[in-house]
């Protein structure tokens, strides 16, 4: 770090600013660049003010969905194999076969038709895109749902007793916070069908609240002399257990639990646990929650890639139609920012078994909601791609690497995607190294 950058504690953790952003503070702000920090968390709040998006839903669809199924068909040549597609209610912009009900709603969706990865491998490539940077082994980047409860919970006013950060039907590998802290990572539960776990006391009123006074003495016992109390001396984590009794107690729990609406309002989402982690996903919208996550699994298709991506089609599209429609119906698509797909696509060719294998050289994602257009389409690949070239952005129009979509959500977040943040070891990162993709959203 240059001598002329100043680090400044705030928020719970390490704020970098270097010295061209307190000069550009400076010359907007007069003499409040005495006080950066706070210029710094002002100008974070009138760009939240003035963002689109509030919140973000990820439907995460573990193991590569095709996008020649889904997002980017290419009926009638060689490389569909037979693929076919479905016109949407947007004049030129088709869907893959078994979406009748998203291709309804298409008007208020977007695709990003010809984004590039570097990582094929599915445990990089998931990192890859949850965090915006590839795997490093001496540095754990937070998911986009880390960054934005990090970045956001000083100008929070809405009082919520449950987690910011959810992930509903966690696959293997869950939102985290990162370098950010653990208080970052995502709640994590299973299908909403089911109570949310270790909610109610195990014994009764008066010996719990017994025990916690007991729990209170130890850790005041434990902190008593120490110069600096903090959560680094507190073994027990008095934050943590304050908020999971507020969280006990609070009625915005309801928000998990579905299987009190009526079952026509399930059904529409469809039967399924994905179906109901959507609908628990909009319900946890409504209650404050910043980022909620929804993983569907399934789209590995090495083998009979046809017939298993239709099967997960099957699943996905009600789901995804009725999380748009319910948004819609109720005012909040405009602040809830929907972003649909996985961690690469798969090859446009078939394998010797039936399968299309991975493909991190132009893939599509799904955005919708939050401040963007719907109905366009970014990005162009090509439907007679060579096996042979070596460089695979050849076949591709107006390609976007990765991590232009991270910093496209933190733009329409109102979070500056530029800012640097400091990690554990004083070392400044960027937010994001991409760029908006403004064609979404201009």
């Amino acid at each position: 770090m240059d001598r002329d950058d100043e680090i400044f504690e705030g928020c719970g953790s390490s704020v970098h600013f270097s010295r061209r952003t307190l000069l550009r503070m400076a010359g907007l702000s007069g003499l409040s660049w005495l006080t950066p920090l706070a210029t710094g968390l002002a100008r974070q709040a009138e760009r939240q003010k003035s963002a689109g998006a509030k919140s973000v839903i990820l439907l995460w669809l573990e193991g590569a969905p095709s996008q020649l199924e889904t997002f980017d068909p290419h009926p009638g040549t060689e490389i569909a194999y037979g693929s076919q597609a479905r016109k949407t209610n947007v004049p030129g912009i088709r869907l893959g076969e078994g979406f009748e009900q998203l291709a309804e709603q298409m008007d208020a969706v977007s695709l990003i038709r010809a984004i590039t990865s570097e990582e094929g491998d599915h445990e990089r490539a998931i990192y890859n895109i949850k965090t915006g940077f590839r795997p490093d082994p001496t540095l754990v980047h937070p998911a986009i749902g880390g960054i934005i409860c990090h970045q956001l919970q000083a100008v929070d006013s809405q009082v919520v007793d449950i987690p910011r950060h959810v992930s509903i039907l966690p696959g293997g590998f869950p939102a985290r916070g990162g370098y950010l802290g653990d208080q970052f990572d995502a709640f994590r539960i299973g299908d909403p069908v089911n109570p949310v776990p270790d909610m109610k006391p195990t014994v009764a009123n008066n010996r719990q609240q017994q025990r916690l006074q007991d729990l209170e003495q130890i850790n005041q016992h434990f902190a008593r002399g120490r110069q600096r109390p903090s959560q680094n001396t507190n073994p027990f984590g008095t934050a943590n257990i304050d908020a999971a009794i507020r969280m006990m107690s609070s009625e915005q729990l309801e928000a998990f639990d579905v299987s009190k609406l009526p079952t026509s309002e399930q059904l529409k989402y469809g039967d399924t646990p994905f179906g109901r982690g959507c609908l628990a996903a909009f319900r946890l919208i409504q209650a404050g929650v910043r980022c909620v996550e929804v993983t569907l699994g399934g789209w590995d298709t090495h083998v009979d890639n046809h017939n298993l991506q239709a099967g997960r089609i099957k699943i996905l599209d009600p789901a995804f139609a009725s999380l748009i429609a319910d948004l819609r119906e109720h005012d909040l698509l405009d602040s809830t920012l929907v972003l649909c797909g996985g961690e690469f696509g798969r090859t446009p060719w078939l394998n010797p078994l039936g399968g299309r294998d991975h493909w991190p050289h132009g893939f599509s994602l799904a955005i919708a909601g939050g401040g963007i257009q719907g109905g366009r389409v970014v990005g162009e690949t090509n439907p007679d791609p060579k096996r042979e070239t070596k460089d695979r952005h050849s076949d591709l129009k107006n390609a976007r690497p990765l991590h232009d979509v991270h910093a496209t959500i933190f733009d329409l977040m109102g979070i500056d995607y530029s800012d640097e943040l400091m990690t554990p070891i004083g070392r400044p990162l960027a937010i994001s190294e991409g760029h908006p993709i403004r064609e979404l959203y201009v």
